[in-house]
C-alpha cells in the first residue's frame, strides 16, 4: 500500500487522562507529526503542550476541522468514540477528503484490551459478520498465545475521569462557551452517585450474595444491564434507554418463559444513576405477575454467572463474550459485533426462553482470534503500566508499513 512521506495525524477526543498526549509523544519519535484539537476544558487538562483550540459554535465545526485537514495536510485522524457529535462529523467530512480515522474504544474483549478500528467500531465496525468467513480467516491464525494480566486501579480511572469533567464545568462555560458534552446528565449527580455507590458497595456484595444463594441450583436467565447514556443503547438499539429494554425483556419472560425459570437482572458496574433500579425492577415485576421469579443485584461474579446461566440476554454489551466464552446460549436485542449467526441466537426473544441454542463449536475461538489480530490492541487506561501497554500496542499498529487494522477493513469491502 502506497503510504505518502510522511503521515500526519489530528488527534481529537481521547479517554480522560494523559493516555492521548503520550501517545503523541511515542508516534512523534517514530518520525509521525501529531497534531491535537481541543474542543472543551477537559481536552487542555489532558494535554499538556500547546494545541488548536475550537471555541466556536458546532454549526461551525464542519468547515473549521476542513480547514484544519487542507492547512496541517493531515492524513489520519485518532479519536476515542465514533458518536461523539463532533466526532461523528469529523469522520465524514475526513471522509471526503480521503483521510482515514483510526477508532478507539473500550475493548470487545476485556478488561485486557481495547478496542482500534478503521472508520468505526461495535454498530459501524467493518468487520465482516460472517461466520465462513471468520472460520476460514481464522485458520491461518495461530491460537491466542498467554500473555500477563493488565493491572488496573479502579482510584486511577476515577481520578482522571474527574479531573477532566471538573475542567469541563468549572473553567470550561468561560474558555470553550459553546461546548456541550456528549454524556448524558450532569456531573454532579453521576458525582453524587458514585459517592454512593462507594458508601452502599458493601451492603450491595452481601444483597447480590443472598439472591445468588437463593438462585443456587435453580435455571436462571441472565440480563445483564447497561449503562443509559452509553452510545451503544442511544446509537445502536431499538431502545432510548435501559428502562425501555428492562420492561421489553421482563415482558416476553412473563409471556414466554418456562414456569420454573428465574430471570436475574444484573446492574452494570459503572451505573452511577440514582434511578432506583430494585424498586423499578420489583413494580414491574409484580404487575406482570412475576415477582417470585425475577431477581435484581448489583454486585456478583459475571464470569461465573456467564458460564452458569441458562442463556445470556442483552442489548448489545461485550460482557456477552463471557457467555459466549463458557458455550452459554446468547441473545442480543441489538447491533453487536458478535451477533452472528452460529454464535448467537437467531430467533425472536420469545422463543429463545423456552429454546436457547449453544453457540456453534469452534466458532467464537475463532471469532476471538479475529478480533485479536485485526481489531484489538493490548492495554488499558486504568494503570500506568496498563496504558503504556497500550502506547505501545497502538504504535505497534499504527506505526507499522500496513498495519492489520487496514487490511481486516480491504478484506471485509473485498467481499
Amino acid at each position: 500500500m502506497h503510504r505518502p512521506e510522511r503521515r500526519a495525524f489530528v488527534f481529537l477526543q481521547g479517554p480522560p487522562g494523559p493516555m492521548m498526549h503520550q501517545l503523541a509523544t511515542a508516534m512523534r519519535a517514530k518520525g509521525v507529526k501529531v497534531e491535537r484539537i481541543n474542543v472543551c476544558a477537559g481536552d487542555a487538562v489532558d494535554w499538556s503542550e500547546p494545541a488548536t483550540n475550537f471555541r466556536g459554535r458546532f454549526r461551525d465545526w464542519p468547515v473549521f476541522f476542513d480547514n484544519f485537514l487542507r492547512e496541517h495536510q493531515v492524513t489520519d485522524i485518532l479519536l476515542f468514540g465514533d458518536c461523539r457529535p463532533y466526532h461523528a462529523s469529523a469522520r465524514r467530512i475526513a471522509a471526503l477528503r480521503g483521510v482515514r480515522t483510526y477508532v478507539l474504544e473500550e475493548g470487545y474483549l476485556r478488561p485486557h484490551w481495547m478496542t482500534l478500528e478503521l472508520d468505526g467500531v461495535n454498530g459501524y465496525s467493518r468487520l465482516v459478520r460472517n461466520k465462513e468467513w471468520i472460520l476460514e480467516q481464522a485458520r491461518g491464525l495461530p491460537p491466542e498465545s498467554f500473555q500477563p494480566p493488565i493491572t488496573a486501579s479502579f482510584r486511577r480511572r476515577v481520578r482522571d475521569t474527574a479531573r477532566h469533567y471538573i475542567a469541563v464545568h468549572l473553567t470550561g462555560r468561560f474558555t470553550y462557551p459553546h461546548y456541550r458534552t456528549h454524556r448524558a446528565g450532569s456531573a454532579v449527580m453521576e458525582t453524587l452517585g458514585w459517592a454512593w455507590k462507594y458508601l452502599v458497595r458493601g451492603r450491595k456484595a452481601r444483597e447480590a450474595a443472598r439472591v445468588l444463594n437463593e438462585l443456587e441450583g435453580k435455571p436462571y436467565f441472565l440480563f445483564a444491564l447497561q449503562l443509559s447514556g452509553d452510545y451503544q443503547i442511544r446509537n445502536h438499539s431499538p431502545f432510548p434507554d435501559m428502562r425501555s429494554a428492562a420492561l421489553y425483556v421482563m415482558e416476553s419472560f412473563a409471556r414466554h418463559a418456562p414456569d420454573d425459570a428465574h430471570l436475574l437482572i444484573k446492574a452494570h458496574p459503572f451505573d452511577t444513576s440514582l434511578l432506583k433500579w430494585p424498586r423499578f425492577i420489583r413494580h414491574h415485576a409484580h404487575r406482570l405477575g412475576i415477582w417470585e421469579r425475577v431477581r435484581f443485584i448489583d454486585g456478583g461474579n459475571l464470569d461465573q454467572l456467564a458460564a452458569d446461566t441458562t442463556g445470556m440476554v442483552c442489548v448489545n454489551s461485550t460482557s456477552a463474550t463471557l457467555a459466549l466464552a463458557a458455550g452459554s446460549p446468547v441473545y442480543a436485542l441489538g447491533e453487536a459485533i458478535y451477533n452472528i449467526p452460529g454464535l448467537t441466537f437467531r430467533g425472536h426473544l420469545d422463543e429463545f426462553w423456552t429454546n436457547p441454542e449453544r453457540p456453534e463449536e469452534g466458532l467464537y475461538d475463532a471469532f476471538r482470534r479475529i478480533l485479536v489480530d485485526r481489531c484489538l490492541v493490548r492495554g488499558g487506561l486504568a494503570s500506568e503500566s496498563a496504558v503504556q501497554t497500550l502506547i505501545e500496542s497502538i504504535v505497534q499498529r499504527l506505526c507499522d508499513d500496513e498495519p492489520p487494522v487496514e487490511a481486516i477493513a480491504e478484506s471485509a469491502l473485498a467481499k
